[in-house]
Protein backbone atom coordinates (compact mmCIF):
# COMPACT_ATOMS: atom_id res chain seq x y z
CA UNK A 1 0.00 0.00 0.00
CA UNK A 2 0.94 3.66 -0.51
CA UNK A 3 2.60 5.44 2.22
CA UNK A 4 2.42 9.11 0.04
CA UNK A 5 0.24 11.45 -0.08
CA UNK A 6 -2.66 10.79 -2.51
CA UNK A 7 -4.88 13.43 -3.60
CA UNK A 8 -7.73 13.06 -6.24
CA UNK A 9 -8.67 16.11 -8.38
CA UNK A 10 -11.81 16.77 -10.08
CA UNK A 11 -15.41 17.93 -9.49
CA UNK A 12 -17.99 16.78 -6.66
CA UNK A 13 -20.59 15.51 -8.33
CA UNK A 14 -19.07 13.97 -11.78
CA UNK A 15 -20.28 10.31 -11.35
CA UNK A 16 -16.49 8.73 -12.69
CA UNK A 17 -15.55 11.16 -9.19
CA UNK A 18 -17.85 8.99 -7.04
CA UNK A 19 -16.91 6.07 -8.77
CA UNK A 20 -12.79 6.66 -7.71
CA UNK A 21 -13.62 7.82 -4.65
CA UNK A 22 -15.91 5.16 -3.35
CA UNK A 23 -13.08 2.63 -4.93
CA UNK A 24 -10.51 4.54 -2.78
CA UNK A 25 -12.82 4.30 0.19
CA UNK A 26 -13.32 0.53 0.12
CA UNK A 27 -9.57 -0.97 -0.29
CA UNK A 28 -8.94 1.97 2.76
CA UNK A 29 -6.72 4.61 0.76
CA UNK A 30 -6.39 7.76 2.45
CA UNK A 31 -6.28 10.96 0.29
CA UNK A 32 -7.22 14.43 -0.26
CA UNK A 33 -9.95 15.56 -2.57
CA UNK A 34 -9.09 18.60 -4.08
CA UNK A 35 -12.70 20.27 -6.13
CA UNK A 36 -11.93 22.28 -9.00
CA UNK A 37 -15.22 23.94 -9.12
CA UNK A 38 -14.15 25.32 -5.04
CA UNK A 39 -10.08 25.40 -5.24
CA UNK A 40 -9.69 26.02 -8.42
CA UNK A 41 -6.43 24.72 -10.53
CA UNK A 42 -3.15 26.81 -11.13
CA UNK A 43 -1.74 27.21 -14.84
CA UNK A 44 1.79 25.56 -13.02
CA UNK A 45 -0.10 22.40 -11.98
CA UNK A 46 -1.64 21.74 -15.35
CA UNK A 47 1.82 22.62 -17.01
CA UNK A 48 3.47 19.62 -14.64
CA UNK A 49 0.60 17.35 -15.29
CA UNK A 50 0.80 17.72 -19.45
CA UNK A 51 4.77 17.24 -19.11
CA UNK A 52 4.21 13.77 -17.27
CA UNK A 53 0.69 12.43 -19.18
CA UNK A 54 0.63 14.76 -22.28
CA UNK A 55 -2.16 17.31 -22.29
CA UNK A 56 -4.35 15.29 -24.69
CA UNK A 57 -4.48 12.69 -22.01
CA UNK A 58 -5.05 15.80 -20.10
CA UNK A 59 -7.94 17.21 -22.11
CA UNK A 60 -11.41 15.85 -21.56
CA UNK A 61 -13.40 16.16 -25.82
CA UNK A 62 -16.02 13.71 -24.41
CA UNK A 63 -17.35 16.63 -21.64
CA UNK A 64 -20.25 19.20 -22.70
CA UNK A 65 -17.44 21.97 -22.23
CA UNK A 66 -15.19 21.26 -25.13
CA UNK A 67 -18.17 19.87 -27.27
CA UNK A 68 -19.71 23.57 -27.29
CA UNK A 69 -16.44 25.11 -28.16
CA UNK A 70 -16.66 26.61 -31.76
CA UNK A 71 -15.36 23.87 -34.62
CA UNK A 72 -12.61 26.46 -35.64
CA UNK A 73 -11.13 26.37 -32.10
CA UNK A 74 -11.66 22.73 -31.41
CA UNK A 75 -9.66 21.88 -34.87
CA UNK A 76 -6.43 24.36 -33.82
CA UNK A 77 -6.00 23.17 -30.50
CA UNK A 78 -2.53 22.85 -28.94
CA UNK A 79 -0.60 22.90 -25.81
CA UNK A 80 -0.86 26.18 -25.15
CA UNK A 81 -4.54 26.69 -25.80
CA UNK A 82 -5.82 23.54 -24.26
CA UNK A 83 -3.91 24.42 -21.01
CA UNK A 84 -5.76 27.81 -20.88
CA UNK A 85 -9.32 26.52 -21.28
CA UNK A 86 -8.29 23.71 -18.56
CA UNK A 87 -7.36 26.70 -16.25
CA UNK A 88 -10.59 29.00 -17.45
CA UNK A 89 -12.91 26.09 -17.19
CA UNK A 90 -11.46 22.97 -14.91
CA UNK A 91 -14.66 20.94 -16.13
CA UNK A 92 -12.28 20.34 -19.45
CA UNK A 93 -10.41 18.21 -17.07
CA UNK A 94 -10.81 14.95 -17.49
CA UNK A 95 -11.59 13.30 -14.20
CA UNK A 96 -10.19 12.41 -12.34
CA UNK A 97 -6.88 13.00 -12.08
CA UNK A 98 -5.30 10.83 -9.26
CA UNK A 99 -1.84 12.56 -7.73
CA UNK A 100 -0.04 9.24 -5.97
CA UNK A 101 3.29 12.36 -4.63
CA UNK A 102 4.30 12.99 -8.34
CA UNK A 103 3.11 9.92 -10.59
CA UNK A 104 -0.42 10.88 -11.68
CA UNK A 105 -3.52 8.95 -12.94
CA UNK A 106 -5.98 10.12 -15.15
CA UNK A 107 -9.24 8.97 -15.72
CA UNK A 108 -11.03 5.37 -13.76
CA UNK A 109 -10.19 2.08 -14.04
CA UNK A 110 -10.01 0.07 -11.35
CA UNK A 111 -7.53 -1.96 -12.84
CA UNK A 112 -5.09 0.97 -13.22
CA UNK A 113 -5.78 2.21 -9.69
CA UNK A 114 -5.03 -1.45 -8.45
CA UNK A 115 -1.88 -1.34 -9.93
CA UNK A 116 -1.26 2.07 -8.85
CA UNK A 117 -1.83 2.17 -5.29
CA UNK A 118 -0.09 -1.06 -4.20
Amino acid sequence: MIRQAVTIYGIKNCDTMKKARAWLDAKGVPYAFHDYKVDGIDRAKLEGWAGNVGWETLLNRAGTTFRKLPDAEKASIDERKAIALMVDQPSMIKRPVLDLGGRIVVGFKPEVYEKAVE
